[in-house]
């Protein structure tokens, strides 16, 4: 049985959806799975200006643990989640990869399945840039990139981003469609199957 650990970060729920329903996958496919939010960094105030991001870090503060380096180290493969700043990974995410820096060292993050997934106010918001950015992390802890690709028609009917499960948000919550969420269980059985081919 692989072990997948699900570790994203999400302002108003749409990366969590996300997230839920690769877990889900990775579960499907027999993986034990951890689902883990990285710590919000982000001011009270801040939090407080958008009723959207109150209510989910309110909804999921006792829902989802948080992440640690313990869970990546503990992993056979990992999904790392995360909404798109300027086509960049959220500087939560960020935060939290800057934290694996001992595990990287010592090679614990080395050969793992790794898959990535985002979501954007809009299609060319920095979806697939923000994924590819993620892509170089994997790289340097020397995972095996595990991308959807186009090995599915789900992938298709969710967009067809062969990178990782991305969603356009219009700057709403709780927009992620049955589509999306069928790709995105999908991804997160790809993972599982390929981690555990890794790790037979």
């Amino acid at each position: 049985m692989a072990r997948i650990a699900v570790v994203y970060y999400s302002s108003t729920g749409n990366v969590h959806q996300l997230a839920s329903a690769l877990a889900e996958g990775a579960q499907e496919a027999g993986a034990e799975v951890r689902l883990r939010r990285v710590p919000e960094l982000a001011p009270e105030e801040a939090i407080d200006s958008n009723p959207l991001w109150r209510a989910h870090v309110d909804a999921t503060a006792g829902e989802v643990q948080e992440a640690t380096p313990a869970d990546l180290e503990w992993a056979d493969g990992y999904a790392l989640g995360t909404p798109t700043r300027f086509g960049t990974p959220a500087s939560q995410m960020k935060q939290f990869i800057d934290t694996l820096g001992g595990l990287w060292f010592t090679g614990k993050l080395a050969d793992k399945g790794a898959t990535a997934f985002t979501s954007a106010q809009n299609v060319h918001g920095g979806n697939e840039t923000t994924i590819l950015t993620l892509f170089n992390v994997f790289s340097h802890f020397g995972a095996v990139i595990v991308p959807p690709g186009y090995t599915d028609p789900v992938l298709f009917e969710a967009g067809g981003n062969p990178y990782g499960v991305s969603n356009a948000s219009g700057g709403k919550s709780a927009t992620v469609t049955d589509a999306e969420r069928a790709a995105a269980r999908y991804q997160g059985r790809r993972l599982a199957e390929v981690t555990a081919k890794l790790v037979a």
